[in-house]
């Protein structure tokens, strides 16, 4: 079974994609399901569960932003208000929610969220590969950092258009998809994205800045 755990729909400030068609794509890829994961919001998750069916699962998810960074969310039943690093990490897990940080070590995105010794305990996994990390060497040392310290690695192709949809997840055996996350029993794959993709998404943000302010 394959997993992308990481796609914004049109919830997403800078996101376009309708819920239904990310399922319609997604299933036509061959997934077995997807996370949706909105900047700071679930709407786009609950929206695209509508669409699952017995073969295809939706799962909830965030994108969540902190003064510490970004901070992804699954398996949530309730928006996160907060923006501090805590209060979103206690947020999440007073859902039974999974913590996955994104990205972390990519030098590009000021977003990113380091996680140092301090945070170890707090994380369950770490996303190995973002197909959105423009040099490999960020994922690599997402990697290194989550086998150091015993972690989970999960994988999403971070996408905010229709071509990117499957670049990125995880596989697994397990029926029980939580239970593989939280006990590492995947294997992640995935390919970068294309830099075009790069330029349409800093495009549209600068669109809706100049449009809407």
């Amino acid at each position: 079974m394959k997993y992308d755990l990481h796609i914004h729909s049109g919830y997403s400030s800078d996101g376009v994609l309708d819920p239904e068609k990310i399922v319609r794509i997604a299933i036509k890829r061959g997934l077995s399901g997807i996370a949706i994961t909105d900047h700071n919001t679930i709407k786009g998750g609950f929206e695209a569960q509508k669409y699952e069916n017995n073969d295809f699962k939706v799962i909830v998810g965030s994108e969540i932003s902190t003064e510490r960074g970004e901070i992804i969310g699954i398996f949530l039943s309730e928006e996160i208000k907060s923006a501090d690093v805590h209060d979103v990490i206690s947020q999440i897990r007073d859902q039974n929610g999974i913590i996955i940080i994104p990205h972390p070590f990519d030098e590009l995105r000021h977003s990113a969220f380091y996680p140092t010794e301090e945070y170890v305990d707090f994380i369950d996994c770490v996303e190995g590969f973002n197909s959105r990390c423009v040099l490999q060497k960020y994922n690599e040392s997402a990697i290194g950092f989550a086998k150091k310290h015993s972690l989970s690695i999960t994988a999403g192709s971070d996408a905010h258009f229709l071509n990117e949809i499957g670049n990125a997840g995880i596989i697994t055996e397990t029926e029980d998809l939580r239970e593989a996350i939280l006990k590492n029993d995947v294997r992640i794959f995935g390919k970068r994205s294309h830099l075009i993709n790069h330029g349409l998404t800093k495009a549209l943000k600068l669109w809706r800045r100049t449009t809407f302010g």
